[in-house]
């Protein structure tokens, strides 16, 4: 049996209470229904094809009204359109899409959970108790452009790279680890779901809210990918960002317990910005690794 990795306590004690807190979280069966069929083949990085182990889309029904009657997610979704697709492509922000990333940090900072982690990187040294000093470091973390392709203008941030997926010299996905996203990309037929990435004896079911998987977007296949399903956007922007602020590694492998699931949170750094973040399944259902 494989060595199960240490697992950060004091992390993943917050990290429940922000899961509890998370009352925005659509239920399985209720809110939303996916169908996870069989278990994607292995396809090196870089390759365009994959054989596809899911006849039909991965969500086979998701209650849209219920997205767009809460304001964090109807706020996020209105971000989904903001952002250049390919990196090398000098990003524009207008006045309105500005205003957007306002109103959904404004959004999320409303949030129970967001107040919690807000308080827990106070305790930490890590964030100003004032919530305009708070809200901008959030501004800065997740929406101030940078460079990701040095060959043009400030193409990226960490907001487009990691909710919204984006594509390396047309050859690459990069990023798309949100599940509205995926889901409303599914609905255009932009996303092709090619199946469940997943050791045998640990199989997922449609209950699991973290799933990894494999896809293609646009043209693009994506042999390994990774997302939370039904989570609110306030939960993942809280724990990447705690994550964030509370490690000074370039790249940092956090190790934690969350519900039910094992999971190893990757966080990666772009100067003062995220660069990418996701969460990988190790284990559910308290089975062992």
């Amino acid at each position: 049996m494989a060595k199960r990795p240490a697992v950060d306590q004091e992390l993943s004690a917050i990290l429940n209470e922000l899961w509890k807190l998370d009352v925005n979280r659509v239920k399985p069966g209720k809110d939303y229904t996916i169908n996870l069929q069989g278990k994607a083949d292995y396809v090196a990085q870089g390759s365009n094809s994959a054989r596809d182990k899911a006849n039909v889309p991965l969500f086979t029904y998701v209650n849209e009204d219920k997205l767009k009657s809460i304001a964090t997610y109807a706020s996020f979704i209105n971000l989904l359109d903001n952002y250049e697709m390919s990196t090398g492509v000098a990003e524009k922000v207008t006045s309105e899409e500005l205003e957007e990333n306002n109103i959904f940090l404004n959004a999320i900072l409303q949030t129970q959970v967001m107040k919690r982690a807000h308080g827990y990187l106070v305790s930490k040294g890590q964030a100003s108790s004032d919530v305009a000093q708070f809200k901008k470091l959030l501004f800065d973390i997740w929406f101030k452009l940078y460079h990701r392709d040095r060959s043009g203008g400030e193409d990226s941030c960490g907001f487009e790279h990691v909710f919204v997926g984006e594509t390396k010299y047309g050859k690459e996905i990069m990023g798309l680890h949100n599940w509205v996203q995926f889901y409303l990309q599914e609905k255009l037929n932009f996303i092709d779901y090619k199946g469940y990435k997943a050791r045998d004896k640990d199989m997922p079911d449609a209950n699991d809210h973290v799933i990894n998987l494999q896809f293609s977007w646009k043209g693009l296949v994506k042999p390994l990918g990774s997302s939370f399903i039904g989570v609110s956007p306030e939960f993942e922007v809280a724990l990447f960002t705690i994550i964030f602020l509370t490690s000074n590694e370039r790249v940092t492998n956090a190790i934690v317990k969350v519900d039910e699931y094992l999971l190893e949170i990757v966080v990666c750094r772009h100067g003062r910005a995220i660069g990418t973040s996701y969460p990988k399944l190790l284990s559910s259902n308290n089975r062992d690794l």
